[in-house]
């Protein structure tokens, strides 16, 4: 298996931090990891994206960890360790002074000059730049293993995963013919609506759950017109709970291009930790499960 690690793209600072750093897929350059490598053993690892962060921990590393940045607040002893900010807006100055033998980035990681200017320490800089989906999960895990000296421990968690991946599946086969429709709300302005369509971690796990995204005829984030919003007629609105300003239920329902959607009839409305639902990483199928039962109570889904 080879992995490649590249730059990032540019910024677009009026979306939230947390999603941002799920969905930056565009990549600039890159550096080889392969998987069978022996890799030198790290002992000051700078870890750049929640979902690194998470694994890091899992496969026994955290203690390595010495600094992260602001989206990796799972485990929660990982948010005492020194933070380089959001990842996107990285100082190149910032994580050098950590004195780090490697960096670990995640698809998103930014900006570019930052980046460069680490690639060029001697440093060894590693970018897990599989986009977030239910597909990548074990690759994303086997690379971090590699990057680090824990194949073994990494094809473990991988594993784990996978199987966890496929028993979801099988569990959510017997769901009901009908799938609900429903629309991401990543946040509201002024008004409109800005929501995840095709080709976001959103997107991913929403079909992952067993549900249908009710604007999958778009594309990324985008702000909605009224129009937009009433054709989508969803049936249950999700969201995040974290965030500067995080969306609430009684905000979304008093719009009126929702007024008349199934969602606001029945105030379906769902809303779940960022990292956990569109981190992409070993928790996975339990961010999808505990979706779906929440969007198909009937099922009664364990």
């Amino acid at each position: 298996m080879r992995l490649s690690s590249r730059l990032t793209c540019p910024d677009r600072s009026g979306l939230p931090r947390l999603v941002l750093a799920f969905f930056g897929f565009a990549l600039l350059s890159s550096t080889v990891v392969r998987a069978a490598d022996s890799q030198p053993e790290a002992h000051r690892i700078v870890s750049v994206g929640g979902t690194v962060t998470e694994i890091l921990y899992d496969l026994g590393a955290g203690d390595r960890i010495v600094a992260v940045d602001s989206t990796s607040f799972y485990p929660p002893e990982a948010a005492k360790k020194p933070n380089v900010g959001y990842m996107r807006r990285l100082s190149a100055e910032g994580i050098l002074a950590q004195t780090p033998d490697l960096i670990l980035t995640e698809a998103g990681s930014g900006p570019p000059d930052a980046l460069a200017v680490l690639a060029q320490s001697g440093i060894r800089l590693i970018n897990i730049a599989e986009p977030p989906a239910a597909e990548t999960v074990g690759a994303r895990i086997r690379a971090i293993g590699a990057a680090i000296g824990k194949t073994s421990e990494a094809d473990a968690l991988a594993g784990k995963a996978d199987d966890d991946l496929a028993k979801l599946k099988a569990d959510l086969a017997h769901l009901p013919p009908e799938r609900k429709r429903v629309m991401f709300v990543l946040s509201i302005a002024n008004g409109r609506i800005m929501a995840a369509g095709k080709e976001t971690a959103a997107d991913a796990m929403i079909r992952l759950a067993g549900a249908t995204n009710a604007l999958a005829d778009s594309t990324g984030y985008k702000p909605l017109s009224d129009e937009a919003v009433i054709a989508a007629a969803p049936d249950v609105i999700l969201t995040m709970d974290q965030g500067a300003a995080p969306v609430k239920a009684e905000d979304v329902f008093a719009l009126p291009a929702l007024a008349a959607s199934p969602a606001a009839k029945q105030k379906a409305f769902v809303s779940m930790d960022s990292l956990y639902l569109l981190g992409f990483g070993p928790r996975t199928a339990d961010a999808a499960r505990e979706l779906a039962s929440r969007l198909y109570p009937e099922a009664a889904i364990r």
